[in-house]
């Protein structure tokens, strides 16, 4: 009788994870990822830093924001700054990001205006975001569908022979979706320029990862045909490193790649959440020791790149951000419900113009009886 292989403990196995930083802010060799990291210039490692700071501060105020009944909802990222921010500035202006909800260190790594953090989550548009500006998609909510979009957008890009790729960022939860295995397949069967970033915070709402996977998540991808690597998620520069290379493959037509960052998830994984129901304090206290803010600081204050008033005006700079953010939010004018439907075709036509006939009508019925109330 066969004897079911023992489930590893994934939830805390970092250790094998390629780094350069150790949690301590440790400058380390890596034989992947040092040839893609090169010597940094010292303006991109203090805008790393920055911009780190700026994204745990902007993701404090909306969901403060939403403790005070002015958003909807709020996924918070703390603890995975180092991955979104990494990741992001090792991208070009032209590559095509299909984000999920929690990227909120992309949005604005890719130069988000204040409003453009907060209104969707309000529920004044669409996507709070100019996605051709950003270049990128709308953040998705349905679990890995963005993984799919983002496929069929590198396929577009082959077509056009456009020099560019395609970057899709989900969690680890999204794995166990169909979407992304799909994704896998056709990227995989068409070599498409797509780099997949599977940001490893643990928990998918309350299922930890060692339930979803007996191997670590980047070991699935070589199955599909997709090379893989797995980093440490909370050392910004591994995370860079990581892109660099990724990126210069899907470039050179070699076809996807998929990125694990193991890293961990702060807070709840919204505000509808309470995650002290299935995770104990010890874990999160763990994995505080290996915060990716307090790692990148320490090592940049040892290179001499970083001082108490430097740490200040960025702390300054993100309270400013902060405000800006709040104003945006409370000062959002919402618009007529009719204007809903604007935005859905990029030219009108007779069907959207009966659709709109329509629910103005039913609007307005609500209304007439407000009045007669």
């Amino acid at each position: 009788m066969l004897t079911p292989a023992p489930v590893p403990d994934l939830a805390l196995s970092v250790d094998d994870a390629a780094r350069v930083l150790t949690p301590d802010g440790e400058r380390v060799p890596d034989a992947t990822l040092d040839p893609w990291l090169g010597s940094p210039d010292p303006a991109l490692l203090r805008a790393l830093y920055r911009d780190m700071v700026l994204t745990r501060r902007v993701d404090a105020e909306g969901f403060a924001l939403q403790r005070q009944g002015q958003l909807g909802l709020w996924p918070p990222c703390r603890g995975q700054e180092a991955v979104q921010i990494g990741t992001t500035h090792a991208l070009a202006a032209v590559d095509m990001i299909f984000p999920s909800y929690r990227e909120t260190g992309v949005v604005l790594a890719r130069g988000a205006r204040p409003e453009e953090f907060v209104l969707a989550w309000r529920g004044e548009s669409h996507t709070a975001y100019d996605t051709r500006r950003l270049r990128m998609a709308p953040m998705q909510v349905i679990i890995g569908a963005h993984a799919l979009h983002a496929t069929g957008y590198a396929m577009g890009i082959q077509r056009d022979g456009a020099d560019e790729i395609a970057v899709a960022y989900f969690g680890d939860g999204a794995t166990s979706q169909g979407d992304v295995n799909e994704a896998l397949v056709f990227s995989a069967s068409y070599q498409a320029p797509v780099v997949f970033v599977c940001s490893n915070n643990q928990w998918a709402i309350s299922e930890p990862v060692d339930v979803q996977s007996r191997v670590p998540l980047a070991a699935r991808a070589p199955g599909f045909g997709i090379p893989s690597l797995r980093v440490d998620g909370n050392d910004v520069l591994a995370c860079y490193a990581a892109m660099r290379w990724a990126r210069e493959r899907a470039r050179r037509g070699e076809g996807p790649t998929f990125l694990e960052a193991v890293t961990y998830r702060m807070g709840p994984h919204t505000t509808a959440d309470d995650p002290t129901r299935y995770r104990d304090a010890a874990e999160v206290e763990r994995w505080e020791r290996r915060d990716p803010i307090t790692r990148f600081e320490t090592y940049l204050r040892t290179q001499g790149l970083l001082d108490d008033d430097a740490v200040a005006e960025v702390a300054a700079a993100a309270d400013t951000l902060a405000a800006a953010v709040r104003a945006a939010c409370i000062g959002a004018q919402t618009r007529p419900g009719v204007e809903v439907l604007d935005d859905v075709y990029a030219e009108p036509h007779s069907g959207l113009a009966e659709e709109r006939r329509d629910y103005a009508a039913y609007l307005a019925g609500f209304a007439e009886t407000e009045e007669s109330a």
